[in-house]
């Protein structure tokens, strides 16, 4: 293999790529970038057996070929080259690569190709088209609430319920969940449930640009999705979901009403004072006033915030851990928040007070008992 391409290329890839390269990995192969050039172009990919990244790179090919290079060592000594310096990668058939520059040359040790794993099958595709804003706008508005608990793995990602007209991303750590629906949605072939590792949506979250549609589609154990002429591959979650419709309350009688920044600003203040481990504050609701509070008798410390809302219903004192509770807060649109509650045991549902055109949020979040 001989091919020759511009440092800002190659370094454009190689960073791109390195989402789904392991630091760590009892497979060598995997921390190696695969190069496959071929008459029809230049596709380099990397996998960590998880995800699959393949990315295109415009190069001029004098000898077709393929080999895999460490990907660390390549994208160090392309960082550090010369801006606007041309870079041709020669392998021999021992897998001995030269890589040449403006300003040197340099030899590093790649592996066959045939010891890279293979692109994944991905059978029974189904394709469906979606937005880049309104992927983006999912991703940010659920995967905050996915669970970091491997022993639950349905949970370490975000489920999306592809419906005909509609579509559905929910996400849920037992603490709190997130349900966010859009109804600026056309399915295309594929309709049904799909739960996304976090990791791959992380990713995804990073590369996504500009307005155009991204491609996607769904197989039995892998989804795809292509942006421009880049393709990345994940491998879904192949567990059930639990039944989260169930788990919003529908009676929720007591409703508050408030200022998003002015309740996220107090408990921001007050939860600095709550103890290290509980992040234990409470929230005590009248008819026109807020009171927040929170106190640590290890520390010996204690605080006091009052705001004004509006809440109808009995009086109502009620406990939440504060990192979940600015969580929610955080990542609820606009500039007021509705709050519906029951009691001090049960779930409270978070709304924009004015819902976006098409979309409907709904965030749940479980109290903690207060100490006496």
């Amino acid at each position: 293999m001989k091919i020759s391409t511009s440092k800002t290329e190659l370094q454009a890839a190689l960073q791109k790529l390195s989402k789904a390269t392991p630091t760590r990995s009892t497979l060598p192969i995997l921390n190696s970038v695969l190069f496959d050039a071929q008459e029809t172009g230049t596709v380099l990919r990397t996998t960590d057996l998880e995800i699959t990244i393949i990315a295109n790179l415009p190069a001029s090919i004098e000898t077709p070929g393929s080999v895999a290079i460490p990907h660390q060592t390549l994208l160090d000594i392309t960082n550090e080259s010369p801006e606007d310096t041309r870079i041709t990668l020669t392998a021999n058939t021992n897998n001995k690569v030269e890589m040449v520059t403006d300003v040197g040359a340099y030899d590093i040790m790649g592996k066959p190709a045939e010891e890279f794993p293979a692109v994944p099958a991905v059978d029974n595709r189904k394709e469906t088209g979606l937005s880049t804003e309104a992927l983006r706008d999912m991703i940010k508005k659920t995967s905050f609430a996915v669970s970091r608990d491997e022993l639950k793995p349905a949970l370490t990602g975000v489920l999306f319920r592809f419906n005909k007209d509609n579509l559905t991303a929910v996400a849920t750590d037992g603490h709190r969940l997130v349900c966010y629906n859009r109804s600026d949605y056309k399915a295309d072939e594929y309709t049904g449930d799909i739960i996304v590792p976090r990791k791959f949506l992380s990713l995804l979250s990073g590369v996504l640009e500009g307005e155009e549609s991204v491609q996607i589609w769904m197989g039995a154990n892998h989804m795809t999705a292509a942006f421009g002429s880049d393709l990345y591959f994940t491998r879904i979650i192949d567990e059930r979901f639990p039944d989260f419709e169930s788990v919003i309350p529908k009676d929720n009688d007591k409703e508050l009403t408030v200022d998003k920044s002015l309740l996220l600003s107090a408990v921001r203040r007050v939860s600095i004072f709550s103890n290290r481990s509980t992040h234990q504050i409470a929230i005590r609701l009248t008819k026109n006033r807020i009171q927040i509070t929170t106190e640590d008798p290890e520390k010996s410390s204690k605080a006091q915030e009052e705001i004004k809302g509006e809440f109808n219903g009995d009086d109502l004192v009620i406990g939440y851990n504060a990192s979940y509770l600015k969580d929610i807060l955080s990542h609820v649109e606009g500039d007021q928040v509705v709050i519906k509650l029951k009691t001090p045991i049960s779930a409270a549902l978070f709304y924009p007070a004015t819902q976006k055109e098409k979309s409907n949020l709904t965030m749940l979040l479980m109290p903690i008992r207060l100490n006496d």
